[in-house]
């Protein structure tokens, strides 16, 4: 193996290993990381921008400044009210419609948006109710993961995987993945109220105090969440449709942010911006620029080629292989650098021999998104809630989330397996 190659083996595992100890904050490591490959001469700057998928990014901006604004009308916060009130204050009943908005939610505004949208919501009902919120936050970090798996712009992965392979479609993504994401997310469902029906139990007076909530109170600018409604029906259309009208989704994104800045005026603009997670933007910058060293110096070509001698090229084993190699890995893992790793080595198997990657596409996918459940450190939106539930005095420890997630994502996985089998290599 030549030298470069080497360096850049080197760089990858030392950075990689400096983002799962997260002693040092993770953007901070991979920036550096992305830089070194440049420092170190293993690729020039210009190659690194060229494997920066700008794609991700400016769908990643553009659908956070959409739901920046939305939440100023309060919107979130009402349908989780009403939610609450249609389950007559139940705790057990709370957890399921919370948990099933955030999968809906998290499969069209995108996962790591919607927990940051609900946790809060969720510690207001749960303060309200005397109720442990641990429950709660643990079955919408699995919901999130689940929900996010359905479309296109749902997780990282998913809009990752959509950017490098254009030929799959907003519309390719939920045709073959939301009937799965839908069948796991059922069965989850009675595992959470057998898990939790006898730590949430609360009083009589307290489940009418929740009946007793006005929810109109809390929609506090009607104007805008007409606007708002208007421009994210829109923008769902454009995804459906971008491929017909030959746009990228970040495109179809950007410009639905851009339209409802438009109008709701430029003091929006600055507060919009300020919402934006630029961390994870500069943070999937450095992954880019990170494995373009793996790429450029054949490393993954060497990788790719070594799968498919262990799986002899086929296509049902090398489906397989991707599929629970990725689930795990991305338990204790984050999913975004692993798949930001797996992609070239997806494209690589095409160029060996493998005709249809198709079937590998979505095993990758549904690896990555329900792997993320396995464990605390397995996906951005899991790091989130933990992170807000630690400054509320409530932190989820791995250990704890260890025992609920790793089986639900085993289990998951496995039902994952027979619907890739049934579906795509039968």
């Amino acid at each position: 193996m030549e030298q470069q190659a080497i360096w850049a083996i080197g760089i990858f595992l030392v950075i990689y290993a400096l983002i799962v100890t997260e002693k040092i904050h993770r953007t901070i490591v991979a920036m550096i990381g992305g830089i070194l490959m440049v420092v170190f001469g293993i690729v020039d700057q210009e190659t690194a921008l060229h494997h920066i998928d700008f794609n991700t990014l400016g769908l990643l901006i553009g659908m956070m400044i959409i739901v920046s604004v939305t939440a100023e009308t309060g919107l979130f916060k009402y349908i989780a009210i009403v939610a609450a009130k249609k389950a007559k204050g139940e705790p057990v009943r709370i957890l399921v419609s919370l948990a099933l908005i955030t999968a809906v939610g998290s499969a069209f505004l995108d996962n790591v948006t919607t927990v940051l949208l609900m946790v809060p919501v969720t510690f207001s009902l749960t303060r309200q109710l005397k109720v442990n919120p641990l429950p709660f936050l643990i079955t919408q970090i699995i919901a999130s993961n689940i929900g996010g798996t359905a479309t296109l712009i749902g997780d990282p992965p998913n809009i990752m995987i959509g950017s490098a392979v254009k030929e799959l479609s907003f519309t390719d993504f939920i045709v073959n993945l939301a009937p799965i994401a839908a069948i796991i997310m059922l069965i989850n469902i009675p595992i959470f109220i057998w898990l939790f029906r006898k730590s949430i139990r609360t009083t009589d007076a307290l489940k009418r105090s929740i009946m007793e909530i006005d929810q109109k109170q809390l929609i506090t600018d009607s104007k805008l969440l007409k606007k708002c409604l208007i421009i994210l029906g829109l923008t769902i259309l454009g995804f459906f449709t971008h491929q017909m009208l030959h746009l990228e989704s970040a495109t179809v994104a950007l410009a639905g942010a851009f339209f409802l800045l438009l109008l709701t005026g430029e003091h929006k603009m600055e507060e919009a911006f300020s919402k934006v997670e630029w961390m994870t933007i500069f943070f999937f910058i450095g992954l880019f620029a990170l494995v373009s060293g793996l790429v450029e110096t054949g490393v993954i070509s060497q990788l790719a080629a070594r799968a498919i001698e262990w799986t002899g090229g086929d296509l049902a084993a090398t489906s397989m292989l991707i599929l629970w190699l990725s689930a795990i890995a991305s338990a204790f893992l984050d999913n975004i650098p692993f798949v930001a790793t797996m992609i070239p080595m997806i494209q690589e198997m095409g160029v060996m021999g493998i005709d249809n990657l198709e079937p590998l596409w979505w095993s990758l996918a549904l690896g990555a998104c329900l792997g993320g459940n396995g464990a605390l450190i397995g996906a951005s939106a899991n790091l989130i809630v933990a992170g807000m539930a630690a400054k509320e005095g409530h932190p989820i420890t791995f250990m704890k989330y260890l025992k609920i997630g790793f089986p639900l994502m085993i289990l998951s996985v496995a039902v994952a397996s027979v619907y890739v089998y049934l579906r795509f290599l039968m």
